[in-house]
């Protein structure tokens, strides 16, 4: 098993004043030569946008971008002509893949929103941009990690342009659970939203993340309540 280490003080940061943003990965202003991407994991910022503000609208390509709201409404649209709203519970996807232009609002003017957005590279260039958003209401479960991201397109949550699969799970205190991974080639990055956990005898506090590869299970324990994210990312792509 080989593994790395990332803080959540390590992390980059840039303060826009309507934006406050971390991040885990090289990205704008904050570049890292050893943390340009694990995997196929490329982004991972932690974002909170002020009341009312946020992204106007820019272009992407190429790329699977995820969208995770942890607190608040993020009011969306694209050049595909969608409007709409994701809140705590839901995850958005977009495939970019020829080319797409969005915009991201914090929809409420009396408190801030609070995301995750993620890009994955594709295994496919230049496809036909897609947009697909769901609510995890019915399928979350407790004490569990449940599944929320997956390559195929009849499997549980949102799909990919890419062999990934991404886990969430909110835990009890002294909660233990095993993860598997689906491919032997692929490795994953735990991202810690709450609390404090236990990766085969490494301590995760708040934001923290833990890169594993080279392994085909690993042994969680939750020591507090916690929340955490599972992202297993082909290593080779």
């Amino acid at each position: 098993m080989k593994t790395v280490f990332h803080k959540s003080e390590t992390r980059g940061h840039a303060n826009h004043g309507w934006l406050n943003s971390h991040h885990t990965f090289s990205f704008g202003g904050y570049q890292n030569p050893e943390r340009i991407h694990f995997g196929a994991l490329r982004v991972l910022n932690d974002d909170e946008v002020s009341e009312g503000k946020g992204f106007g609208t820019h272009p992407h390509d190429n790329m699977e971008i995820i969208s995770i709201p942890l607190v608040g409404d993020l009011q969306h649209m694209d050049s595909m002509g969608n409007s709409t709203v994701i809140k705590e519970g839901d995850v958005q996807v977009m495939s970019a893949g020829t080319g797409i232009q969005h915009s991201e609002y914090n929809k409420n003017k009396d408190k801030p929103v609070k995301f995750l957005q993620i890009w994955v590279f594709p295994n496919q260039r230049d496809v036909t941009p897609r947009y697909d958003q769901i609510s995890l209401r019915e399928v979350e479960k407790r004490n569990s990690f449940y599944q929320i991201l997956s390559p195929n397109k009849d499997d549980q949550g949102v799909w990919i342009h890419q062999d990934a699969w991404f886990h969430l799970g909110s835990f009890d205190m002294g909660t233990e659970d095993t993860y598997t991974l689906k491919k032997n080639q692929n490795g994953i990055y735990v991202f810690v939203l709450e609390g404090t956990v236990e990766i085969n005898g490494q301590k995760l506090d708040k934001r923290d993340g833990y890169g594993i590869w080279d392994t085909e299970q690993f042994n969680f324990k939750s020591i507090t309540n916690s929340k955490v994210l599972l992202m297993e990312v082909p290593m080779n792509f």
